[in-house]
């Protein structure tokens, strides 16, 4: 049996204790320490790991094999690159960094240290997105994307929210995971970037919007939108929008809208695919089985024990993650700035 992979997991809300629980439930890792700056609200599961408020201390007691970094943005890039240094590979929630030199600090620590860095797009281990990637890729390109992720947040998620918009913008936040998704169907190069937001609250800073959308056009001349607005005056109608068309058709995320655009499983639940050709009608493909959010936490957390087990290389997983967070770091850019942001190749 393989030595248990030593994991310290820092951060612990709604992500870091689905990250802790799937560690907790898998034999492929032992939890050694759980790091927050304030007493942790916990899982009646998780409550007999010790808890530290000190990360950096925790890390040089510790000396885990893996850190998993669930934190504000902000935090990111300094936890993960001293986790690197410090000998451990490194899970981050996605953004990967508040700026793009913090996130380029991090993989180019990931490459001098050698250790495994994983980025938290939790799609990409979602098998019905896996398929809706599929389908689109089906149809050729160059595509129109039409995305958008809205939640109506009352109560408790008003407040994370807030907290979240202290570092990082809801377009920033959100935003990744679906301009990863259009990369990942085009295969082209994010070019420009034009954004728009509006403060739409008293309760949050003057210098932070809660509604804010942006186009993206890609180097094949596809072209893609994204919507996203925290808040308790966000609209309920049409909050989950997902659609790539092509010249040959379309493929469409339908009847996903249950529970609410503040529930969690809501977020990534596809449901059943619509399919149209130009050329042949259309077919829904039914994906009833789908997993939910700590299912895929825990698929999440399978993928870095593999990563780190069979030594895989993540030299596009990093690329990847970086090419997404220029987008959207641009789109926040164009917004606070009132210009379209060109994209360097390499970003």
């Amino acid at each position: 049996m393989n030595t248990p992979i030593r994991v310290m997991v820092t951060g612990l809300g709604n992500m870091g204790c689905s990250h802790a629980l799937a560690y907790h439930a898998s034999d492929a890792f032992e939890i050694i320490g759980l790091v927050n700056r304030t007493p942790p609200a916990l899982p009646v599961q998780l409550r007999a790991y010790p808890v530290h408020t000190d990360f950096h201390a925790a890390l040089n007691t510790l000396k885990p094999d893996l850190v998993c970094v669930a934190t504000y943005t902000d935090s990111h890039a300094e936890y993960a690159i001293a986790a690197m240094k410090a000998g451990a590979h490194v899970f981050v929630e996605k953004p990967l960094a508040a700026t793009i030199e913090d996130a380029r600090r991090v993989v180019a620590s990931a490459r001098e240290t050698g250790r495994k860095l994983v980025v938290g797009y939790i799609l990409r281990v979602h098998p019905s997105w896996k398929r809706l990637i599929e389908e689109a890729r089906a149809l050729g390109g160059p595509y129109v994307f039409r995305l958008n992720l809205n939640q109506q947040s009352t109560g408790a998620e008003w407040e994370v929210h807030k907290n979240l918009m202290r570092s990082t913008s809801p377009i920033v936040d959100c935003g990744v995971h679906y301009v990863d998704v259009m990369c990942q169907i085009t295969d082209a190069a994010p070019v420009q970037v034009r954004g728009m937001g509006l403060r739409l609250s008293d309760e949050i800073s003057p210098d932070m919007y809660n509604y804010g959308h942006f186009q993206v056009l890609f180097g094949d001349g596809s072209i893609g939108w994204y919507e996203a607005g925290w808040g308790p005056m966000i609209s309920e109608t049409a909050y989950f929008v997902k659609d790539v068309i092509s010249p040959t058709g379309a493929v469409s995320i339908v009847a996903a809208e249950q529970g609410g655009s503040a529930e969690i499983d809501s977020h990534t639940r596809v449901g059943t695919l619509r399919v149209h050709r130009v050329e042949g009608g259309d077919r829904l493909i039914d994906l009833p089985d789908e997993p939910g959010h700590q299912a895929l936490c825990d698929a999440e957390a399978a993928l870095v024990a593999d990563a780190i087990a069979n030594d895989r290389d993540l030299s596009r997983h990093m690329a990847d993650a970086l090419a997404s967070l220029s987008v959207c770091l641009a789109a926040d850019e164009s917004i606070r700035t009132g210009r379209a942001i060109s994209l360097q190749e390499d970003a």
